[in-house]
């Protein structure tokens, strides 16, 4: 039986403009550059130690990095009122990698954070997705068992360790796609 849907921020209730970023770099630089982001999203080093080390791996003035981590996202509104209404039969919980807080001081105002029972920030628990532990605190977190939990991400990687923990898992593409995947989920599960 689900109880509770557990949603990702980046790609999910808003756009993920780093990776989009990260993508155009050169090839060598990629990988090197999204492992700063994991260090920082699991608070290992700080977001000025982050700037620093993109501007040594690839010459990004650390203004153009916090431009564009820092660009106005925009938010998923169709998921947004989704939400309220799953949030009627659910408990719904929110899981992003993120080295700091600013999803709750710029990105949900005070009325979408309170559609959330829970919010756990990366940089707060000390490890990222995929590590098996993140969901299982997500769990925990809201009073359930994994298998109890949708886990909602972007993430082909993370929706493949959600599953490995017990929980159900859909990878978001689109809202369509998302909405008929879960309500496909919810019908099968009663």
């Amino acid at each position: 039986m689900i109880r509770a849907i557990i949603f990702d921020c980046f790609g999910v209730l808003t756009g993920d403009i780093w990776s989009e970023y990260v993508a155009r770099l050169p090839q060598g630089q990629q990988e090197p550059a999204r492992a700063l982001n994991r260090a920082h999203d699991a608070g290992i080093i700080t977001f000025k130690e982050f700037l620093y080390e993109i501007r040594e791996l690839s010459d990004i003035e650390p203004k153009v990095v916090e431009g564009i981590i820092g660009n106005d996202m925009q938010k998923n509104i169709p998921l947004f009122e989704f939400i309220e209404q799953l949030k009627l039969s659910y408990k719904i919980g929110l899981l992003s990698n993120i080295g700091s807080n600013w999803i709750r001081e710029s990105f949900l105002n005070e009325d979408e954070q309170a559609l959330f029972d829970d919010i756990a920030l990366s940089y707060e628990l000390g490890f990222i997705k995929p590590n098996p532990k993140v969901f299982q605190l997500a769990a925990n977190r809201l009073g359930c068992e994994p298998s109890e939990c949708v886990m909602v991400d972007d993430g082909p990687g993370n929706v493949a360790a959600a599953r490995e923990v017990g929980m159900q898992a859909i990878e978001y593409r689109s809202f369509a796609q998302f909405k008929h995947d879960l309500e496909n989920l919810i019908s099968q599960s009663e």
